[in-house]
């Protein structure tokens, strides 16, 4: 089994501030983490080796050259090789750039860990909230997909997901090759590294994938800003301004009367 993970390093959105002049996100001092999306769709890959040792995880992410420390984070905890997909062309690109550009990195590192069996996506990044990549890919790459996935399991048809769904969660049965996207479930417990194999994932290389590696299957029109139709026009905080009405002293049943007779004379229902 070969299983492909796709993971993002983003801000830690915890952490994160505007700055109320230039309506910009600060990042100095922002600490960068994996997605945590991203960890659950890792975490059902490994939990799919440890059934079967054979399996190889491959985590992909495009980013930045220190995008490769979330990478060797992914090592330590089980992942077998990390890419890195970086390239001053990547910069600006969008979800639909980036799905491109990813889908083709899929490709290209095929050549050399053969092809993926299945890809594995967090359902969104938490730094844009979109959920658009891991399906794009999909659509790219002519898969069928998943999407908002809690677990999975091999069977002899395919892969099963246990699926988030309206007031719940629903099995989807679907064959392989196949695309993943997965979100936060309660009843997984992420592992967490051992001090020996971190030390090991430090030392482990963390091989590149370039606007060169991919030239020969790449649109230059479609990467970056000039393949990306839409633009982040501005970033701000919306202005919360706390004005209400608060009954006191009165018994609860009053308290609702006069609450309804109150959004009913602002004309609210």
């Amino acid at each position: 089994m070969n299983i492909f993970v796709c993971a993002k390093q983003v801000p830690d959105t915890n952490e994160i501030k505007i700055d109320p002049v230039t309506n910009t996100l600060v990042r100095k001092g922002v600490p960068s983490i994996l997605n945590t999306y991203d960890s659950f769709a890792l975490e059902q890959a490994l939990r799919i080796k440890d059934n079967d040792p054979e399996t190889k995880i491959v985590v992909i992410s495009m980013g930045p050259g220190q995008a490769e420390d979330m990478l060797r984070d992914c090592l330590a905890v089980g992942a077998d090789k990390a890419y890195l997909v970086t390239d001053r062309k990547f910069g600006g690109s969008d979800t639909l750039a980036t799905s491109y550009i990813l889908s083709n990195a899929i490709k290209t590192i095929a050549k050399e860990e053969g092809e993926p069996d299945l890809i594995f996506c967090g359902m969104q990044a938490i730094d844009g909230d979109t959920a658009q990549v891991g399906p794009e890919i999909a659509e790219l790459l002519g898969l069928p997909q998943v999407t908002r996935g809690f677990k999975a399991e091999l069977n002899d048809e395919g892969i099963k997901v246990l699926q988030e769904a309206d007031g719940g969660a629903r099995n989807v049965q679907s064959v392989i090759p196949a695309l993943v996207t997965f979100t936060k479930y309660a009843d997984i417990e992420l592992r967490y590294p051992k001090i020996k194999d971190k030390l090991k994932a430090k030392k482990a290389e963390i091989s590149q994938v370039t606007f060169e590696d991919m030239s020969d299957v790449i649109d230059p029109s479609r990467i970056g800003l000039k393949g990306s139709p839409t633009r982040v026009a501005k970033s701000y905080a919306p202005d919360i301004q706390k004005v209400g009405e608060i009954y006191e002293d009165l018994a609860p049943e009053e308290a609702v009367n006069k609450l309804m007779e109150s959004l009913a004379d602002k004309k609210l229902i």
